[in-house]
């Protein structure tokens, strides 16, 4: 690592970590403040506190600051050189957007087989009334979806809060007559999302899920799962691939609606009548 910038060590340094919003606001200031990094003190790091500077030296993998700092001491010596890679040339928010756009690559490749989608699509499509779950961080995905997918589907019902009224509504929606739920789960994964994926498939539905890995803990309680990445790289997930993702999972479920033509023409009727968009 020695030909690389103090910036682009640190960066390889925290790519691939799961670190919360706390953890990467201690990255980014170390990336910002590269060269004199290793001889900081948690303090003069990120003016945070001490628990929360070691919790982050232990995120990745070290016994504590100390150690983290005579790491970073010996990959990154006084006078290292200054040249460096690629990565060198852009900032941390350009770098964010490149990672983010190699996400979207990723999602491209598992799509070249849409068997999955297809099948995500006729399950969704299928269901009356269709349920969209999505809880704290992937709330904002749920409600997407369902706002397009209600122009499509008869009834689509939306869940984007916890709570205990949550198994509530997943019964309603199953005395409905709903066989399919449709679950954005994106981290910090709350305990919520995974317990009401785990009790509506007590309750007889299919889940279909959208989440950042094959892995994530919803993963034991989805009947299908289509993974999208989520970029890692500011102090808050960015998350451009599952919102792809779901509006791919609506092209699907539109394939799957005979009507849905002819709902889309009938709300474009009435949004001209109503004048409800300026052109």
């Amino acid at each position: 690592m020695s030909g690389s910038s103090p910036a682009a060590r640190l960066q390889r340094l925290f790519e691939g970590q799961r670190l919360t919003p706390t953890q990467r606001r201690i990255a980014h200031s170390m990336v910002r403040r590269a060269a004199d990094a290793p001889f900081l003190s948690s303090v003069e790091l990120a003016g945070v506190s001490q628990p929360s500077v070691t919790r982050f030296a232990v995120a990745l993998g070290f016994d504590g600051y100390p150690a983290l700092r005579k790491h970073l001491r010996e990959v990154a010596p006084a006078g290292a050189a200054e040249g460096g890679g690629v990565e060198d040339r852009f900032n941390e928010y350009q770098q964010a957007v490149r990672a983010e756009i190699e996400n979207l690559r990723q999602l491209s490749e598992l799509l070249a087989d849409p068997a999955p989608v297809e099948r995500a699509g006729r399950l969704l499509a299928g269901s009356r009334p269709l349920l969209v779950l999505g809880l704290r961080a992937a709330s904002s995905q749920a409600r997407g979806f369902g706002y397009f997918a209600a122009k499509v589907h008869p009834d689509v019902r939306v869940v984007d809060e916890g709570g205990s009224m949550l198994h509530d509504r997943i019964d309603g929606a199953r005395r409905a007559g709903a066989s399919a739920l449709m679950c954005f789960a994106l981290p910090r994964y709350p305990r919520e999302a995974v317990d009401a994926l785990a009790y509506a498939r007590e309750q007889g539905l299919t889940v279909v899920t959208v989440a950042d890995s094959a892995f994530a803990p919803v993963a034991a309680h989805s009947d299908l799962l289509i993974p999208a990445a989520v970029g890692t790289g500011l102090a808050f997930d960015t998350a451009c691939a599952p919102m792809l993702l779901g509006r791919v999972l609506l092209e699907a479920m539109c394939d799957g609606l005979p009507e849905a033509q002819a709902r889309l023409e009938e709300f474009d009727a009435r949004a001209a009548a109503r004048g409800l968009f300026v052109e």
